[in-house]
């Protein structure tokens, strides 16, 4: 009996070798190159002339608000210190519609920058965050994130936007950073409105309140600033 012929095996393809996971630091770099384009846009355009230039007037009037917040937010993202966002609510909107706007444009803003920050800085800088007192700040916004953005939001000298990435790249939960920021925001940004809003009548009850509450909040968010330095030395003297 003849023996059928042998069936030769399969050729082997050789396989492509797996393509390395790309490194966190190109996210991070983009980041960064985000960040510069938005600051540097603030010399072809500004948020609080365009606010103040006569928006209301090119725009139908259900338009207005929403684009009032949208430029707002993005201003807040170009690194234009809140407290000139403000004014120009005051200014142009009154008390009422100004705190309603600049609350809503700041947490918009916000949003968009803890979005920036989680999606393209946090992987890299996680094992940063790993050390004594960065690692007690981590665990502390991961366990208790919503109260933890409130204290920073109810904080005038607190910088807006490390609040923002500092959050991003610890461990809280975006509705948590969200409605945190959205009600903490809500004193420092009426008063703030109010003042720009009765600027024209220094010596209305508006004003003199709203003034003398700001001298508060810098008074106290300065002394809170030393006790903790304090309390630090101490610990570290211990």
């Amino acid at each position: 009996m003849f023996e059928p012929d042998a069936v030769p095996p399969p050729p082997v393809v050789p396989q492509a070798p797996a393509a390395a996971p790309r490194s966190p630091w190109w996210r991070f770099a983009l980041l960064v190159v985000v960040l510069a384009a938005a600051a540097g846009s603030l010399l072809l355009w500004s948020p609080t002339e365009l606010l103040s230039g006569g928006l209301a007037d090119r725009m139908p009037g259900y338009w207005f608000g929403p684009l009032f917040a949208l430029v707002y937010a993005v201003g807040t993202l170009a690194f234009v210190p809140r407290p000139a966002l403000n004014a120009v609510a005051g200014l142009l909107l009154g008390i009422q519609q100004g705190v309603l706007l600049a609350v809503l444009g700041t947490t918009v803003g916000a949003a968009l920058a803890f979005g920036l920050g989680r999606g393209l800085g946090r992987e890299a800088l996680r094992p940063y965050l790993r050390g004594k007192v960065l690692g007690a700040l981590d665990r502390r916004f991961t366990e208790q994130g919503f109260r933890s953005v409130l204290v920073l939001r109810l904080l005038p000298g607190m910088p807006f936007q490390a609040a923002n990435y500092g959050a991003a790249f610890s461990g809280v939960r975006f509705p948590s950073f969200v409605l945190a920021t959205a009600i903490g925001v809500v004193p420092t940004t009426a008063v703030y409105v109010t003042a720009a809003a009765s600027a024209d009548r220094p010596g209305s009850a508006a004003f003199l309140f709203s003034a003398a509450v700001i001298a508060l909040l810098v008074l106290g968010s300065v002394v809170g600033l030393w006790r903790t330095a304090r309390t630090r030395r101490r610990a570290t003297a211990g």
